[in-house]
């Protein structure tokens, strides 16, 4: 199976990439789901994760700048791994040039500015904040993206900002404007709308995109998520899956098998 790669700047990142939501629990299901994915993601089994896809011929992963994942990494790199990391920033840790200088030190190949940060600073008409930390990932020579769930942030990039790539949520589950940290305990909004919204939006942009919350969190049957994303992802875009092993194993060989077949 092989759905081949795509480039964010000079790098060449495989076509679907593993996401690191589910190693770090964030399930967006609510907190037992949370504590569930934390009990299970050990440092073993999300090792094991990034091995199976290697295997499948998935180079890249999208995980957190924060200590767990790139002591999870380094490990799995001294072991004889070669995923390639790109780095989103955490909000919670920091401010996000303290998410860059992680990125930058863990030996990510690329690096993006997390996007409930991008909605809140949308939110409070901050977004002027943004083009140092961006331009600080460009000068230590890696590619440098901007996500986001809220459309109107990549209305504003295309108009004011000088990055690589973005990553494009399907699902602005989450109002932003009070505080730019995802909460736990906050309940959530899936609705096909803003999916439709963001896809539509999509079309028109300047650069690379990697799509992303596309299974709503868990709640769309694959096929008909994984249908719709071939139906909507440009020759130049990419897309990140999440899974959770403890569900079933062989989930991430699943996607890309129907992922495969749908782009055809």
């Amino acid at each position: 199976m092989n759905i081949g790669t795509v480039k964010i700047g000079e790098l060449s990142v495989s076509r679907l990439i593993i996401g690191g939501n589910p190693f770090s629990g964030f399930s967006h299901q609510g907190n037992e789901r949370d504590q569930e994915m934390i009990d299970w993601y050990t440092a073993t089994r999300i090792k094991e994760a990034y091995r199976q896809a290697e295997e499948l011929g998935i180079m890249t992963h999208i995980g957190r700048a924060d200590h767990h994942i790139m002591r999870v990494l380094r490990e799995y790199w001294n072991e004889g791994g070669k995923i390639q990391w790109i780095a989103q920033t955490c909000p919670d840790l920091g401010s996000m040039a303290r998410g860059v200088e992680n990125a930058i030190k863990g030996n990510a190949k690329a690096c993006f500015l997390h996007g409930g940060w991008m909605d809140f600073l949308l939110a409070k008409g901050r977004l002027q904040e943004v083009p140092p930390d961006v331009e600080k990932i460009k000068k230590a020579g890696l590619p440098a993206g901007i996500a986001g769930h809220d459309p109107r942030v990549f209305e504003w990039a295309e108009k004011n900002l000088d990055v690589d790539f973005y990553a494009c949520s399907y699902y602005n589950s989450t109002p932003r404007g009070g505080r730019a940290e995802y909460l736990h305990s906050v309940k959530e909004k899936f609705d096909d709308a803003d999916r439709q919204h963001m896809v539509d939006l999509i079309k028109g942009l300047s650069k690379p995109v990697i799509h992303y919350k596309v299974m709503a969190a868990g709640r769309k049957d694959p096929r008909e998520a994984l249908n719709f994303i071939a139906k909507h992802l440009r020759p130049q875009d990419a897309v990140c899956i999440g899974i959770f092993t403890k569900d079933k194993n062989n989930m991430l060989k699943e996607d890309l098998k129907i992922l495969e077949l749908a782009l055809r």
